[in-house]
């Protein structure tokens, strides 16, 4: 296994991009949460490697296809090289919560299928997301769960079962520049 590279894990909808409290299935609906590009440049130039993991029920649903949610994601990945900032892997869980898949978050199989195709361990990694089942995900797995504020956070500080052990920021940009 190799750990000489630190890595961190985000979620997607937002954390990254603004959240439509719907599904992004084009790239003209994507757009990045405030400062969350210098946030992903800060890692880059850190050599911290990014890994996304990203709930899309969408897919199941058949209000997209996983070319439309590939579509977003080379988007995305696009707009950050042109300021020379990299994501090292994207995978997304397609099924909707009653699939009962392996997958979806808060399960830890998207986590578990980074680390086959990496070749790494990411326990101990900073898991960031807005939602609890980042969040539960995270602690299953062993990371360091952090909460941002951005999408889903002002709902998930409210209503999350355990807040215990977890680091509540503002926004992406603020937990990094406070944890690297």
């Amino acid at each position: 296994m190799d750990n000489s590279s630190k890595y961190i894990v985000l979620d997607r909808d937002g954390v990254i991009n603004v959240d439509l409290f719907d599904y992004v299935r084009d790239p003209k609906e994507f757009e990045f949460e405030h400062k969350s590009v210098q946030a992903i440049k800060k890692l880059s130039d850190k050599n911290v490697k990014i890994v996304v993991l990203t709930n899309q029920a969408c897919v199941s649903q058949k209000t997209a296809t996983e070319e439309m949610i590939n579509n977003v994601h080379d988007h995305m990945k696009n707009e950050l090289k042109k300021i020379g900032a990299e994501i090292e892997l994207i995978l997304f869980c397609p099924h909707a919560n009653e699939d009962n898949c392996e997958c979806r978050k808060p399960k830890t199989g998207l986590l578990e299928k980074a680390e086959a195709k990496l070749g790494i361990s990411l326990k101990d990694c900073f898991f960031i997301g807005d939602k609890e089942s980042d969040l539960l995900a995270a602690k299953k797995h062993g990371c360091r769960p952090v909460l941002v504020l951005t999408g889903y956070g002002m709902h998930t500080i409210r209503t999350a079962e355990s807040l215990m052990g977890v680091k509540i920021y503002e926004n992406l940009f603020e937990a990094i520049e406070n944890n690297f």
